[in-house]
């Protein structure tokens, strides 16, 4: 099946993107957006056997480029909505970003869920920086240091996620950090996807510096592919796209990817209450992630929800977490994840240590992980397939 990066490739657009207003943009996006989700649904229903040829003029994936660089402006990324323009390189919100986005590793992801690694791994892009301060992220370095990693071009970015899909990689799996505050480079990238023909030397040199797995050698080579039969469609290259995030996105963010991406991976770890401003200093969460998840499922899109479980927030946090998804989408598959560990601002053995997030600062413990295995399936959620082959202490409920 095409990726919905082709689809949108196929989707003419009739403004003169660099002339009009971004409300003009945005009026064009929605009657775009119909006439894409037609198309998609004719695809997967197989009444279109064949994508037409590459448009001459503008189309979808161009104006989704021009509507996020206009974004940048004004930055509405995430729903801190702070409103700053980062397109001229000088001033920063709370992401800490301007507008060059930088990349700590990328890499065959094997830890993935096994729907999304399969065989050769998830093709994985670290981004830096954050919009949310989870006091435990276990990739405090890259998610607190806007410095770490190298700069990416749309261009290099698109590199990467070549080369991990003609690696044999089953998707591309922007992930951080966090994505959204680099949407976009990454609707750019994505854009650029099918352009490539023989990687730029000195532009393949600069991104494998942080590539962390090396599955055809430092120097990629075309015939070295492991299997790269199915990174084409058509003779379009072809490379599912798999959006792994926080979820604190705006409702601008959703509606550009709603046309992009393919697989979504929401987390979901605080309850309604407080727990959120506390240990993330993110206010407005549950809102927000319930209001993202819902439109996902509302557009009938691939969804698989992770909840992290903490040590004493099984009460506050993933039984109310738990119930809303039994609530609303009890047949969607969720990754009960076990493999919590005190880290960051929560490890206690570390420097960076706070005496405020004491009650987190313990891995979980077996009844803890039992308990809320066990609410999960008396209110009849689908999560042993995902939660079970992932635990880390092999339970079964």
């Amino acid at each position: 099946m095409p990726a919905k990066y082709l689809i949108g490739k196929c989707i003419p657009c009739n403004l003169d993107l660099s002339s009009v207003t971004e409300e003009e943009l945005w009026k064009e996006n929605n009657l775009l957006t119909e006439a894409f989700l037609d198309m998609w649904k004719r695809v997967k229903m197989g009444e279109i056997s064949s994508l037409p040829r590459k448009l001459e003029s503008p189309s979808l994936m161009d104006l989704s480029v021009e509507i996020t660089k206009r974004m940048l402006s004004h930055c509405n990324f995430c729903l801190w909505d702070c409103k700053v323009d980062r397109s001229k390189g000088i001033k920063h919100g709370t992401c800490q970003l301007e507008s060059t986005s930088k990349v700590g590793s990328y890499f065959h992801h094997s830890g993935e869920e096994i729907i999304f690694r399969g065989t050769v791994g998830s093709g994985t892009i670290f981004f830096t920086s954050c919009n949310m301060r989870c006091s435990f992220c276990q990739n405090g370095d890259i998610s607190t240091d806007k410095d770490n990693g190298i700069p990416v071009s749309p261009s290099a970015l698109a590199l990467m996620a070549w080369q991990l899909r003609m690696e044999g990689c089953h998707n591309v799996n922007w992930v951080g950090g966090e994505p959204t505050i680099h949407l976009h480079t990454i609707v750019e990238a994505i854009k650029l996807l099918d352009s490539f023909r023989e990687p730029d030397p000195k532009q393949l040199e600069h991104i494998q510096s942080v590539k962390h797995d090396d599955v055809v050698g430092t120097h990629f080579d075309a015939s070295s592919h492991i299997d790269a039969r199915h990174a084409f469609y058509q003779g379009h290259f072809n490379c599912p796209q798999l959006w792994n995030s926080n979820f604190f996105m705006s409702q601008e963010a959703m509606n550009i990817l709603r046309n992009i991406m393919d697989v979504w991976l929401p987390d979901f770890k605080f309850g309604p209450g407080k727990c959120a401003l506390d240990i993330t200093r993110t206010p407005w969460y549950w809102e927000t992630v319930t209001r993202n998840i819902k439109l996902v499922h509302e557009w009938d899109e691939n969804i698989v929800i992770r909840h992290l479980i903490m040590p004493n927030h099984i009460e506050c946090c993933t039984k109310p977490v738990l119930e809303w998804i039994a609530k609303y989408m009890p047949e969607v598959p969720v990754n009960i994840m076990d493999q919590y560990h005190p880290d960051n601002l929560c490890d206690p053995y570390s420097s960076k240590y706070r005496e405020h997030y004491r009650d987190i600062s313990r891995p979980c413990t077996l009844e803890e992980i039992t308990r809320s295995y066990r609410y999960a399936k008396e209110i009849g959620l689908n999560f042993e397939p995902l939660s079970y082959e992932k635990s880390i202490y092999g339970l079964k409920i």
